[in-house]
């Protein structure tokens, strides 16, 4: 591991020019880390491009560097480095065909399509990864960068609620707020802040909550976001509401994205429950609390294929 390190400080140190890139449908640790990265690299003099197939979604747009991010790469680099992302598929079209030379990210599921892989599925952000080693290799944290990071830490704990919050990921936080990062207005953004119609396309989500076989579950369609003037194609963080359900092992969104494809999130809500281990069977990934896929079919076909597969782990275990 000693050896790794030493060469992703080399790399990064002796870049000129650097493309760093994350996951379509990005999160807060997906953008908190690129940001991070990307700034403290510019404040070390490299020119930094950062892309992302999706953009930044609004619920985002107030982190410190947000601006810079673009949809697509152009030019030519020294270095590429992947954040957050754990197969080469899901950078979308921001690599524009490139071979990341460094890949940081902490899910279990994530496929070692780098160079150089940093990978810690033990970390529960690559947040988490990147404030314990941007310092060692070199590279300061500031205020800015720390913002960034502790929205990384935010999102996807949910808040410090996560099973696998550690002592060491506590710390972290409070390193970060201790160089400026403000707690509350990034917990609030990240987390409770809610626009009316993201508030009324979870009114709908919920109107078909349904628990069975310790499995809480609820689904969203095309026609409800429409009906709602909600503009994404994603579950406005409903999944964080329904995992909050009392007398179940997991929890599932099923977000409708068109006639014949479907989203899926999964939360595992006991220690024992390995959801990465159900989404690799659809072509999916995460890490043990969180993981999501997108597969072909119906909602109907999907809901009933993936309700069957999540009951059989749960039996088994």
């Amino acid at each position: 591991m000693a050896d790794l390190h030493s060469a992703i400080q080399s790399r990064l140190q002796a870049a000129g020019r650097v493309l760093i890139v994350s996951h379509i449908r990005p999160d807060g640790d997906a953008i908190g880390s690129m940001l991070a990265l990307g700034l403290a690299l510019q404040n070390s003099g490299k020119q930094v491009q950062m892309a992302l197939s999706d953009g930044v979604p609004s619920s985002l747009k107030h982190l410190p560097g947000s601006e810079q991010i673009r949809k697509k790469s152009e030019g030519e680099f020294d270095l590429v480095v992947t954040v957050d992302c754990s197969d080469l598929k899901r950078t979308g079209s921001a690599l524009d065909g490139r071979k990341p030379d460094i890949v940081i990210d902490h899910h279990a599921t994530t496929d070692a399509f780098g160079t150089l892989n940093l990978v810690e599925p033990e970390s529960v952000a690559t947040a988490s990864i990147l404030t314990r080693c941007l310092p060692g290799w070199g590279f300061p944290l500031t205020a800015p960068i720390a913002a960034n990071l502790l929205t990384g830490l935010i999102t996807d704990t949910l808040g410090f609620r996560t099973s696998n919050v550690t002592p060491e990921v506590l710390r972290q936080a409070a390193n970060l707020l201790a160089l400026g990062a403000d707690m509350s207005a990034l917990y609030y953004r990240a987390l409770v802040r809610r626009t009316f119609p993201g508030a009324k396309y979870w009114g709908a989500g919920l109107t078909n909550l349904a628990l069975a076989d310790g499995i809480v579950w609820a689904a969203l369609t095309r026609a409800d976001r429409k009906a709602a003037g909600y503009t994404g194609n994603d579950d406005a963080d409903l999944i964080n509401i329904v995992s909050s359900i009392d007398d179940a092992e997991v929890a599932i969104m099923f977000v409708e994205q068109n006639k014949t494809k479907t989203k899926i999130s999964w939360r595992g809500l006991k220690p024992h429950v390995d959801v990465a281990s159900i989404a690799v069977q659809f072509g999916g990934g995460g890490h043990k609390a969180a993981a999501g896929a997108e597969i072909n079919g119906s909602l109907s076909e999907v809901q009933e294929r993936v309700l069957a597969a999540t009951r059989k782990t749960l039996q088994e275990k």
